[in-house]
């Protein structure tokens, strides 16, 4: 007997933070490629190496899908270039711990939209507290944010929105991992442009063993692990409680910075990050409660948020 997936909110929440601790370390370990390939080139790398591992784990079976989940499948590879690319483009500028509470914007906005509970605003607004005291000690910091680094965040922020909406729809109307396979494979064509001469820079390096096994380990960290945790978890939670869940994510990037670039953390950095941990506990025990409230006590769903119960394919 199959489980309704949107019955296990608590799965839901350890999948979204094991997403928040992965993505920022698999940062973390791109910026070192920055230098040789440049941030486009490893985003389409990246992109590339993980649509192939999960090709070979998931094969998806795209002969019996109709046109609505090709289409489903087809942006959410646009939302995933988008991002990914316009991030990366970002951190080659900014520092990371600022870079992702920046693009946090884009679902903090969704979160703020959605919501439909007094409770829900509150823990926004602490989120949003947060995210304002890693922008601030950004730019009270010994050097100022690169202006165009900010642009390019800010552009990935709104493609994050995308993003999750597109994932969403996808873990709606393809069941298991087929969606984010053709999604990445999508990606890969888009970011093509740049993935040849990348390509051939690595092939004709010195170092090309080296820049191969970083980029493998970046695409595990940034694109299999957290994509197949973030598919799942919408189908176990609301978007509201995922955008804010999400809050984490600049959390676990300034000890990834410090812990893999030696960026350092300034005490707004630690005020910032009890801010965010305490939302995203804040949310996760708002998800329990209207879970387990009696029927009819739990608050109307905000309309568009898909919740229901889709069957959990093993990858």
């Amino acid at each position: 007997m199959t489980s309704n997936p949107a019955s296990r909110p608590a799965v839901g929440v350890v999948l979204v933070i094991g997403s928040c601790l992965s993505l920022p370390f698999g940062a973390a370990i791109a910026a070192q490629l920055f230098p040789a390939l440049g941030a486009w080139g490893v985003t389409s790398l990246r992109i590339g190496i993980a649509a192939l591992i999960l090709l070979v784990f998931v094969r998806p079976r795209v002969r019996r899908w109709n046109r609505k989940q090709w289409v489903s499948a087809a942006l959410f590879g646009v939302s995933l270039a988008g991002m990914n690319g316009f991030f990366y483009a970002g951190i080659e500028r900014v520092p990371l711990g600022p870079a992702v509470a920046i693009e946090f914007l884009g679902p903090l906005l969704l979160s703020a939209v959605l919501t439909r509970r007094l409770m829900d605003g509150v823990w926004v607004a602490l989120a949003l507290a947060g995210m304002g005291l890693l922008g601030l000690d950004g730019m009270l910091g010994a050097e100022p944010l690169d202006l165009l680094g900010v642009i390019f965040i800010l552009i990935a922020a709104g493609f994050w929105v995308f993003y999750i909406r597109m994932s969403a729809t996808v873990g709606e109307a393809i069941p298991g991992s087929g969606g984010l396979v053709v999604g990445l494979l999508v990606a890969s064509v888009l970011l093509l442009p740049v993935g040849i001469p990348t390509v051939v820079t690595v092939s004709t390096s010195g170092d090309a063993t080296t820049l191969l096994l970083l980029a493998i380990l970046t695409a595990v960290l940034s694109s299999v692990i957290p994509y197949s945790f973030e598919l799942a978890a919408l189908r176990r939670l609301p978007q509201r409680v995922f955008g804010v869940l999400l809050s984490l994510e600049p959390a676990f990037a300034t000890l990834a910075g410090w812990l893999v670039l030696g960026q350092t953390a300034t005490p707004l950095k630690l005020a910032a990050i009890a801010l965010v941990v305490a939302a995203s506990a804040g949310t996760a025990l708002s998800v329990r409660r209207a879970k387990s409230a009696p029927p009819g006590e739990e608050g109307p769903e905000e309309p568009g948020v898909f919740t229901g119960a889709i069957p959990i394919v093993p990858n």
